[in-house]
């Protein structure tokens, strides 16, 4: 038998990110037209964030502390999430506020395209029902295996095929970079809601904090943070 035979086929970097990604995808997609609103879909996606990438890593013998799922730079991570917070809560606050003032002069059809909430808003500092059991949620259930996914695996994966770029804030930024936060984007229209493009922009920033330490543990705990807190701003002005 010739050596070629003998070797097993294994998908360049590109094609097995692309790859699994579709596979998580795809299967989103489905749990969400079989069981809808319930928390089948969230448990798929967690699941398949979390073990899709163990099937090219365990031919590479690779574990998840190669993908930036290690503790090892904890202290610069809580010092990171910290100053991102710090900088980012207040001007999205701003943001957030001055966005509910242009929805109410947008016509329905595109305000229901735009946003998930309607109506005149109103800001009423309050934090959402079971917010204790958000928190547990957001940042073990959501932000860790979405973070482990696209910043930890994806993101490394497809640097070793485009290891260039551009520095920018002591950190190198190149395709992979940006590929990894547009299909992160993509990835949120599994369940049909077009205005969840949307975090394509946060995404920048967790991909930003995945590079400046090297491990995924800033960027979820921040991951989690801003999911907290836009839940506090819709509850808070809205009521929902």
């Amino acid at each position: 038998m010739s050596a070629s035979a003998a070797t097993p086929w294994r998908p360049n970097a590109v094609q097995e990110v692309v790859g699994l990604w579709g596979l998580g995808f795809l299967g989103i997609i489905i749990a969400f037209l079989l069981f809808g609103g319930s928390g089948i879909p969230k448990l798929v996606a967690t699941v398949g964030f979390l073990y899709l990438p163990l099937i090219p890593m365990r031919w590479r013998g690779e574990d998840y502390r190669d993908y930036g799922l290690s503790p090892r730079t904890w202290r610069e991570d809580v010092r990171l999430f910290l100053i991102m917070s710090a900088v980012v809560f207040p001007l999205f606050f701003g943001a957030f506020a001055l966005w509910t003032e242009v929805l109410q002069h947008l016509p329905p059809e595109l305000a229901r395209l735009l946003a998930p909430f309607r109506g005149g808003a109103h800001f009423t500092p309050r934090l959402p029902p079971r917010f204790g059991e958000w928190v547990v949620d957001q940042l073990f259930v959501v932000a860790l295996p979405e973070e482990f996914f696209y910043r930890g695996y994806m993101q490394a994966r497809l640097r070793d095929a485009w290891p260039h770029g551009r520095r920018f804030l002591g950190v190198r930024l190149g395709p992979a970079f940006w590929l990894t936060a547009l299909l992160f984007a993509l990835g949120h229209l599994a369940i049909f809601q077009v205005w969840r493009l949307s975090v394509f922009f946060p995404a920048l920033l967790f991909g930003w904090m995945r590079e400046r330490t090297g491990s995924v543990v800033g960027a979820a705990l921040f991951h989690a943070a801003c999911n907290l807190f836009v839940r506090f701003l819709e509850v808070s002005f809205f009521g929902v």
